[in-house]
């Protein structure tokens, strides 16, 4: 299977077509989005990770989550806090490989 990864289009804009395949897509958006850390909210992070934990364009949502800075919400199977500290890593990984092919 060929997982469709986004990037920019010759238009300019950012290639979304892995979206049609998003498991998530058949799913209510709320329990992407939980009000909160704690009691009902656990349970949605956790229902919205299993959605994502058998998505077949999991880590082309991560990327999107990374690349256009979404910062709510469960995207690519992490919770907000998880994103961040994976984001700051993949920038770096970015920094460095820019680096080294310049």
């Amino acid at each position: 299977m060929t997982i469709k990864q986004p990037g920019a289009r010759a238009s300019g804009r950012r290639d979304v077509t892995w979206r049609d395949d998003a498991a998530c897509r058949v799913m209510p958006p709320d329990l992407f989005f939980p009000a909160g850390t704690s009691g009902a909210a656990l349970e949605n992070i956790d229902a919205a990770k299993a959605v994502c934990n058998a998505c077949p364009v999991r880590s082309a949502c991560l990327r999107f989550a990374f690349e256009t800075k979404q910062e709510d919400g469960i995207w690519g199977g992490t919770t907000e806090v998880e994103r961040r500290r994976l984001r700051r890593a993949w920038l770096a990984d970015r920094r460095r490989l820019a680096k080294m092919s310049a």
